[in-house]
């Protein structure tokens, strides 16, 4: 490596965290060159390690960080995981060893805002640290450079300071970032963490569900779309349920909505057996955050497969049912509300009896939306890939018997 080159690896977990290094990989060394240092070349390279998205303990991610540098001859690392990470009950950011030049993102504590944007400069704010120091006077030296290049403005750095993860917006005047320096007996020197429990929770399971990507798991229901949609549209032809519409209240309206999106959400979990249960080896609050974290990305998904759901519908009420048609059924003025009404009453239905009678085309879509799934495939992946290092290793090592033989040949 060349004197005037400095090298940053990016480690993820298999998966979305993977696509987001990959893309971030090509813009980073032309802002390392401004935020960090201009003299030299930088060198950005992504790399996959399923251990990154196994252990919920940051240190351990620290020590294969370590390592992984190590064996890459990297100067820096930044390990981005999408598990989350806690300092006693407060949930972490990003933290960095200035000495041991590597550092840790935590995906699911930048929350559902704009990811790209929030990693890319939390990287850059992690590799500055790790270049500059965490001290106050420190971080000084490097405020003064990016003040001197205030004639070099780069928007997407704009207004970004020597302290800050990343630039402030509104989610942070609601769930202020605290950034701490540690004392030498810590194994990391500068840590960012939520002050607010409550609000950090908020931003925790926010982007929780933002990492298990519920928009992706939207192809599975290809089959329940169908089955519901051919069971609502042939109810379409009774009037019983344009009787029923015309009846409902608006609150019985929502309240059959909700409940038919919860069946949905439970008969999902049942059926793929999504639920985390106890764990020695996992401690009681994050297996709740799971299970959570489930719930909500289930119930965005089904948010997304009801409103589809409900466009279909109300394009067959108005080819189905002629107006003077529903007239004749209905007491009271009839209008074209009564059609929206129809629509709404026919998906939430649909959804209950649709849920029932039909399967998911692609379990391992859904499945790999949940934390403890993932988690267990790593862990798979991550021991495979062990096992096939050690078996490269005995086949080098020469066996005892040809030991023997090579050195009996060499004593004749």
């Amino acid at each position: 490596m060349s004197q005037g080159t400095l090298s940053v690896g990016l480690v993820t977990p298999p998966g979305y965290p993977k696509k987001l290094s990959e893309q971030l990989s090509g813009e980073l060394p032309e802002l390392l060159s401004y935020y960090v240092r201009d003299e030299c070349e930088w060198n950005v390279d992504s790399r996959v390690d399923p251990l990154t998205g196994v252990t919920e303990n940051p240190e351990e991610v620290l020590e294969a960080g370590c390592k992984r540098k190590e064996n890459e001859d990297w100067d820096y690392i930044v390990c981005l995981t999408d598990l989350p990470f806690f300092d006693g009950k407060k949930p972490i950011l990003a933290e960095a060893s200035t000495d041991r030049k590597v550092a840790i993102i935590s995906l699911p504590g930048l929350g559902s805002t704009p990811m790209v944007k929030r990693i890319r400069q939390s990287i850059l704010q992690l590799v500055n640290e790790m270049y500059y120091g965490s001290p106050d006077s420190d971080r000084e030296k490097a405020q003064q450079r990016i003040q001197a290049k205030s004639d070099q403005k780069n928007e997407k750095l704009k207004n970004k300071g020597s302290k800050q993860l990343f630039k402030r917006g509104s989610f942070e005047r609601f769930s202020p970032i605290k950034r701490v320096t540690k004392g030498e007996d810590s194994p990391i020197d500068v840590q960012y963490i939520v002050k607010s429990r409550i609000s950090g929770a908020l931003r925790i399971l926010t982007g929780m569900v933002r990492a298990n990507r519920p928009w992706a798991i939207f192809p599975a229901f290809k089959k329940v779309i169908i089955f519901a949609f051919a069971t609502g549209s042939y109810a379409l032809v009774f009037p019983t349920l344009w009787q029923l519409s015309n009846s409902y209240g608006l609150w019985r309206m929502f309240m059959l909505m909700v409940v038919s999106s919860f069946l949905m959400v439970g008969w999902i979990v049942m059926a793929h057996n999504l639920w985390e249960k106890p764990r020695q080896d996992r401690a009681k609050y994050l297996r709740k955050l799971y299970n959570t974290a489930t719930i909500l990305t289930l119930l965005v998904t089904i948010a997304i497969y009801y409103i589809i759901l409900f466009f279909m519908f109300g394009l067959a009420v108005l080819a189905f049912i002629p107006m003077g048609l529903l007239e004749s059924q209905l007491s009271g003025p009839v209008g074209y509300d009564n059609y929206f009404y129809i629509t709404w009453t026919a998906t939430s239905i649909s959804i209950i009896i649709g849920s029932l009678g039909s399967a998911l085309e692609n379990e391992e879509v859904v499945l790999s939306s949940t934390y403890g799934y993932r988690q267990q495939q790593r862990y798979k992946t991550a021991n495979a890939s062990k096992d096939e290092e050690d078996d490269s290793k005995q086949k080098q090592t020469p066996f005892p018997t040809e030991m023997i033989s090579n050195k009996a040949n060499a004593e004749r």
